[in-house]
């Protein structure tokens, strides 16, 4: 089953409107930030996560004070230095500068390091809950199930309730791109807030 992220609360609760009104469709809802919080392996996860993040915190620290007391240095005998001198040292520091800048984009930047790090951490913990999801939602038979912690997500969608193929057809789309024509997507990783959170 697909899962498709909403930007509002409009879509569920026009479903939950259409439920009370004709009963014809069984819908719930889950509290993923909860079940990420009370699931070991998400905590575990979290805290290799967490120490990741000191770590790399504690590097950026470290040539941070290096540059700021080689600053603080030049500063006090920036007035007795010859040009050329000021210059070299000058150029030192944008260079000092450089390499925190640069650093701080591997670690923390986009797709730098956490980036890497969460999904090979956290994705295999959010499938499991992703997948505990559908399969309740198929026991239970539940037509949609929604996650409530921040952003609305559908998390599960029953299959007769998909009109894909009927737009495609009449858009005139060939039967060769419609939905089941390849190989299904993977469900998307609950959302969460519990990634740590970089100064």
């Amino acid at each position: 089953m697909k899962i498709v992220a909403s930007k509002t609360w409009i879509l569920a609760c026009a479903m939950m409107v259409s439920s009370v009104a004709f009963g014809q469709q069984k819908i719930g809802w889950v509290d993923s930030q909860e079940i990420m919080k009370q699931l070991p392996d998400a905590v575990e996860a979290q805290g290799k996560l967490d120490a990741l993040v000191a770590q790399w915190q504690g590097e950026i620290s470290k040539l941070q004070t290096q540059l700021q007391q080689e600053a603080d240095d030049y500063q006090k005998r920036r007035l007795i230095l010859p040009e050329q001198a000021r210059v070299q040292e000058e150029n030192k520091l944008a260079d000092m500068q450089k390499k925190v800048s640069d650093l701080r984009n591997q670690r923390f930047g986009q797709n730098g390091d956490l980036f890497q790090q969460q999904n090979n951490i956290m994705r295999p913990v959010q499938e499991k809950v992703v997948q505990a999801i559908q399969d309740v939602a198929k026991e239970q038979g539940y037509d949609y199930i929604f996650d409530k912690s921040g952003q609305v997500l559908l998390m599960y969608a029953n299959d007769k309730y998909d009109v894909t193929s009927l737009v495609l057809d009449k858009l005139k789309i060939p039967t060769t791109n419609k939905p089941g024509s390849t190989t299904p997507t993977q469900p998307t990783p609950v959302p969460q807030n519990t990634q740590p959170v970089v100064h």
